[in-house]
């Protein structure tokens, strides 16, 4: 089961300590796209987090990865001026492979942040990186993902009652 936990668990992109995955060690990070950086229903990037990721290129390689299709994740990377894999078949590890031998990282250098255990936090497990859980910005969920928050919400349960990892308590 622990193959599900996240390093760290923050509310969303706004509360993640960067200085902390800076002092880790961390020059990369690869966030999901839908109810992590934006809503589903956003065809481009929020404003803020605009801002937040143009901060954050000041010091990490920002990147997306998204299971969601090209035409999708497209907009938001000319917003922010990134690149990203579209299609990533998360918690298939490829993407990141792919990534890391494009930028020429080291997996210490990578983070994976992502709203979805079965999905994004188990991706980043499986290829041993930091991984950050953040709460999905809205309930609006793609029809696939609805099956993935059944699973989720199953192994949440399992590790609630081992004191693990609990909805709405954060940790880094």
């Amino acid at each position: 089961m622990g193959i599900f936990k996240p390093t760290m668990y923050k509310k969303n992109i706004f509360e993640i300590n960067y200085e902390k995955l800076k002092d880790m060690g961390i020059t990369c990070l690869v966030f999901d796209l839908d109810n992590t950086l934006g809503l589903i229903e956003n065809e481009r990037c929020p404003l803020k987090t605009k801002k937040l990721i143009k901060k954050l290129q000041e010091d990490f390689l920002i990147l997306i990865s998204s299971n969601n299709t090209k035409k999708r994740i497209t907009p938001y990377l000319k917003d922010l001026g990134i690149g990203g894999e579209s299609l990533s078949f998360k918690p298939l590890t490829f993407s990141l492979r792919k990534i890391k031998k494009k930028y020429n990282l080291k997996k210490k250098e990578m983070a994976m942040i992502g709203d979805q255990i079965v999905t994004d936090i188990l991706c980043g497990n499986r290829f041993h990186i930091v991984t950050v859980l953040t709460d999905p910005l809205g309930t609006k969920d793609l029809k696939i993902t609805g099956l993935n928050r059944k699973i989720e919400a199953k192994i949440l349960k399992k590790y609630e009652k081992r004191g693990l990892l609990e909805r709405g308590k954060y940790y880094e």
